[in-house]
């Protein structure tokens, strides 16, 4: 069988050469991203005093994995995940549902006061009363010492709801005409035809809402003082790095035990880079699972203003 001649493109040499150039361009981006994670990965598991002393760059030394056995001392981690997990997991589902239905009834123009509601909720983008007027808020509505906390404020995202809002516009009306000819309702319209087709921005906000939710710190320090059992990994980790750090500065003030005694024992700077490490891992495993999704989603929901 012959090959046909008028379908073979001719390379020219400059085009190997932008090709070459293109691809040695991304490939050292790709290093750079990744980099730093490695980086990170290989001082926690090299031997401490030389990370102490900064000897680690390139390849691990003395490679053990007692520094992530060490936070098993932490106090009531198990209990911690479990808050971070559940958080994550509802908070996160509970924002994509209601991202979804608001996002789709801004859609219809059918909605009471629909352009009062859309423009209230893009304001608060823009206005925030501070952190006291939002801690009293709190505490007048009972969310304090209480794991809902995590969940109910979280629940409605304006910039997810807009993002949501614009994919949905980019659906044709017509799928949606010939469901209500046919007698769907607007629950049936959204469950049946609105949702599926928006799994690519729902699977983008879901990721910015899970690694939020992972990531969150703040909301455990100023609302779950009086109930440890409720804070959640980011807390319990920081708790237990100043708990290391006050316990080098005491025993460095205090004499007695050498210094190289107490950056064996107390390394802070192998404490962060282990806690960094067990706080990133989590999104670095979803984020590959859904970037097919999320390349999608965020092309498509940011077509339109």
């Amino acid at each position: 069988m012959k090959k046909n001649k008028a379908n073979i493109i001719k390379r020219r040499p400059i085009d190997i050469v932008i090709d070459t150039v293109i691809i040695v361009f991304f490939s050292l981006f790709t290093l750079i991203c990744i980099f730093p994670f490695y980086y990170l990965f290989i001082n926690t598991i090299s031997d401490n005093d030389l990370v102490s002393r900064g000897l680690i760059n390139f390849i691990p030394q003395g490679i053990h994995f007692s520094n992530y056995v060490a936070l098993q001392n932490v106090t009531d981690l198990g209990s911690s995940i479990l808050v971070t997990v559940a958080r994550t997991i509802l908070g996160t589902g509970l924002m994509v549902v209601v991202s979804a239905w608001a996002g789709y009834m801004v859609t219809k123009q059918k909605m009471w006061k629909r352009s009062f509601w859309y423009r209230a909720l893009v304001i608060t983008m823009y206005f925030n009363a501070g952190l006291v007027p939002w801690y009293m808020n709190m505490l007048m509505l009972g969310l304090t010492d209480n794991f809902l906390a995590y969940i109910i404020p979280g629940m409605v995202a304006p910039y997810n709801i807009i993002l949501v809002k614009t994919y949905i516009e980019s659906i044709p009306a017509s799928l949606e005409e010939s469901a209500v000819i046919d007698g769907a309702s607007t629950p049936r319209v959204f469950r049946s035809i609105i949702w599926p087709l928006s799994i690519p921005i729902l699977a983008t906000i879901a990721i910015f809402g899970a690694v939020g939710n992972w990531n969150s710190f703040q909301d455990s320090l100023l609302l779950m003082s009086n109930k440890p059992q409720l804070y959640t990994l980011q807390h319990r980790l920081y708790i237990y790095l100043n708990t290391y750090s006050n316990l080098g500065a005491a025993m460095s003030s205090s004499g007695g035990v050498s210094n190289t005694a107490i950056q064996n024992m107390l390394n802070t700077k192998v404490v962060k880079y282990t806690i960094s490490m067990v706080t990133i891992i989590p999104i670095l495993v979803v984020y590959p699972v859904m970037q097919r999704y999320f390349v999608k989603g965020i092309m498509l929901g940011a077509v339109k203003g």
